[in-house]
This record gives structure tokens, sequence and C-alpha cells, in this order.
């Protein structure tokens, strides 16, 4: 991508009306737009940022035998009725409306029901399971809370992703995989060292869930964290007996304030039970199937990344989900040869697989490296009258600020092996 050609443009103040940091610099990065308080639109560079983040979560839960699938965001009134979860008494974030045809209809805020209905089409059997199957769509949640940017949203992507089991055992057994399994993407996301599986109150199967928390001061829980065994607590849940349950002490335990990007829950039989999701086990006899639900918001994450990673120049992308490899930066506009060896090097990275946001334009140096840190590309390089005459091309490491100039003919290997 030539940055000439971008329809985006960086400013240099936040919006007026943004208070939370990640809102603030992904607007004047171009990355985001705000449509309504709690409602962004995800421009050309956040979208390419979106769909990284989502592609670790994908090849992670892939991993494990997960299934993707898409459902509807328009819900079934009467579906969710015989889970008594359509009354606005029970669950208060519903956006509903009216068919022209007449009967009402909601926006997804999430999906056991309609899932559950599917399952029942296609189980029968005990040997039919464990199933796990996921999607990733964006949900609908009438929230009074909307003034956390991207963390925190009326409309906002999700994973959702459902596990059906046919005993106690056989769920725990998937239960621990996918643990393990978001314990790695926080890690690929560049949060590993700051996220916490986090004992969090339970649903109708066990005494806890588990939420995944990254440490920040813009979040809006308090966790006590045991940092040698690398687990938290919820404050919901910091009483003597739930600790003495988990067999940690207060003494070890540190108050933090954390942002919640994750979270596996428990679900037992509700969901089955009451959409009649049966299957016959080796006796013959009809049971319902066990069901867990396990979520990772990726704009949420996006969010998170942003308010402990950026710093005072702006956003710092880990390389994983960074939008582009490299951001290539010419001086010199106004010199041909530079302009030459600018367009020779892009031309040679793209070709050999690498991805180049490639600055082009006839602007000054100081506006250049203002927005490139601005746009936290993990690796600058930077080509000038300067480097040609040293045959070689300067390369500086966004998060540290490291510069070094490395002679063009290891320059690929270089970017190869970072």
């Amino acid at each position: 991508m030539r940055q000439s050609h971008l329809f985006t443009k960086t400013r240099k103040e936040a919006p007026k009306d943004e208070v939370a940091k990640n809102a603030q610099l992904l607007t004047r990065a171009g990355y985001i737009h705000k449509e309504l308080a709690g409602v962004y639109s995800y421009l050309p560079l956040g979208l390419r940022t979106v769909n990284r983040i989502v592609q670790v979560i994908r090849e992670e839960m892939d991993a494990i035998g997960g299934q993707e699938l898409v459902m509807s965001a328009l819900q079934d009134k009467e579906l969710w009725a015989r889970t008594d979860r359509w009354d606005d008494k029970n669950v208060d974030v519903w956006f509903k409306t009216t068919f022209a045809s007449g009967g009402e209809t909601g926006l997804g805020a999430t999906h056991e029901e309609p899932l559950t209905r599917i399952m029942c089409d296609h189980v029968s059997s005990y040997r039919d399971l464990p199933i796990l199957a996921y999607q990733f769509q964006n949900k609908f949640r009438n929230e009074l809370r909307a003034k956390s940017g991207i963390m925190r949203g009326k409309e906002f992507l999700m994973k959702d992703m459902y596990s059906f089991s046919a005993d106690d055992e056989s769920h725990k057994k998937m239960y621990a995989l996918i643990r393990e399994a978001y314990i790695r993407v926080f890690d690929r996301l560049g949060l590993g060292e700051i996220t916490y599986p986090t004992f969090a109150s339970g649903g109708m199967f066990s005494d806890f869930s588990e939420e995944f928390q990254t440490l920040s001061e813009a979040g809006e829980d308090v966790i006590y964290v045991d940092e040698d065994k690398k687990v938290a607590v919820n404050k919901e849940v910091y009483t003597d007996e739930s600790l003495a349950k988990l067999g940690l002490t207060k003494d070890q335990l540190v108050e933090k304030r954390a942002v919640e990007v994750g979270n596996i829950f428990h679900l037992g039989t509700r969901f089955s039970e009451a959409l009649n999701m049966n299957f016959k086990d080796e006796e013959g006899n009809s049971i319902p199937a066990i069901m867990g639900c396990y979520g990772i918001g990726p704009t949420r994450v996006m969010g998170t990344i942003v308010e402990v990673l950026s710093d005072e120049k702006g956003l710092v992308w880990p390389k994983e989900i960074a939008p582009f490899e490299v951001h290539l930066v010419s001086l010199g506009n106004d010199h041909e040869e530079v302009q030459k060896e600018a367009d020779r090097v892009y031309e040679e990275l793209t070709q050999r697989g690498i991805t180049v946001l490639y600055d082009d334009r006839a602007v000054r140096p100081g506006e250049k490296f203002a927005d490139s840190d601005l746009l936290g590309i993990p690796t600058r390089l930077v080509i000038s009258e300067k480097t040609m005459t040293q045959s070689g091309v300067e390369v500086v490491d966004r998060k540290s600020g490291n510069t070094q100039l490395v002679p063009e003919s290891e320059l690929l290997k270089r970017l190869q092996s970072a």
C-alpha cells in the first residue's frame, strides 16, 4: 500500500468527545471513525489490524478442533422465550424491532440458543459428540456505559464459541483445552505477561467461571493477582470461602485494575434441556448435552492493546497483529535517485511477501516520522541520500526506538528473521 493512495489522514488533535486513550489514538491515526456513542467504523488500517487479531484467534481455535460457522444476527423471539431470555426484565441489553410483515425480532447479543437449536438437527448419538463450534460476528448490546472507546460498545465484534459434550469428564477435558488455547492467544497478541486467568462467579455448572483479565489502569474491574501462580480472583468472589476453595491466600494477592478480554463458562444443561437438545447414550437413554461457552472480543482486545502498549508518540503494535510489517519512509521526494531506490525496495519486499506501507508522500521528513510513530507499525525503514551513500537502509524499531543501518544485501534476511 502506497500511503499517498490511503484515503485516511492522521490528525494532531484527539476528538474532544473521546475520553478513552484507545479511541483518541485510533481516531488520530485513522484506524477508526466514530458513528455514535459506542459505535465505530473500522477504516482500512483498523480493519487490517482487526483481521490480524481474528486470524490469531482462528488458528488457535482450529488447532483444538473448533469448527467455524456464522449464524444470523436476527433472532427468533420464540426461541429465546423458551429459555426465558427474551423478556427485558431478564436480559436488559436487547435491541429489538418488528418486521414489516408482523412479529418481533432482536439483534443477537449472544448465541447459545440458536446454536443449540442447530445442534438438535445434527446430534442424535453420543458418537456425534463432542462438538466445538465458533463464529466471529458483530454483537449488539444496548450498553449504558459507552465511554471506553472500542473496549465497550453497543456494536462490537465477538468470537463466541460453544462446546457440546456427552458427559462431565468429556466437558472438563474440552474446557481445559480451550483454557490453554486462550493462554496461547494472548501470548501471541502481546498481552501474555499481563493477562491472567481470573476466577469469577460461576454459572449453573460450577462454583467459578474464568475471565481473562489484562492489567490496565483503564480497566473497569478490580482483581487480586497471585503473581507466582499466574492466576487472579475477581473482586466479586474475593471471599475467604472462595480463596480456600481455590487454594489461594490473601497475603499472596495484589490488588490491580484490569480489562476483561475473554471469558470461559460452564453452562451445564441449562440450554440443552430447555431446547430439547438430547442425544442417546451408550445404553440408549435420551439425555441432554453438557455445554460450555467461550468468548473473546477482537475489537475489545484491539482497544486493550492500545491502552497498555502505546506510548507518548502513538500506537505500538506487536508484529503479529500490525496492519503492515514494515513502514517504508522515503526522504527526499525531490531527489530522483532516492525515489527510485525506495520504489525498488518497496517492490522487492512486496514480491517477497512482506507487507509494506510505503510513505511516498511529498511532505516534510518531520511529518513523516511523526505519522510513522503515530501509526505504530513495528519496523520503520528509512531511505535517504545519507543511507544511499552508505549503501544501507536505516532500520528503526518502533517499540524500543533502536536504530541501525543495515546493508541492503542483508535487509531481506533481517526482516524475515525478525
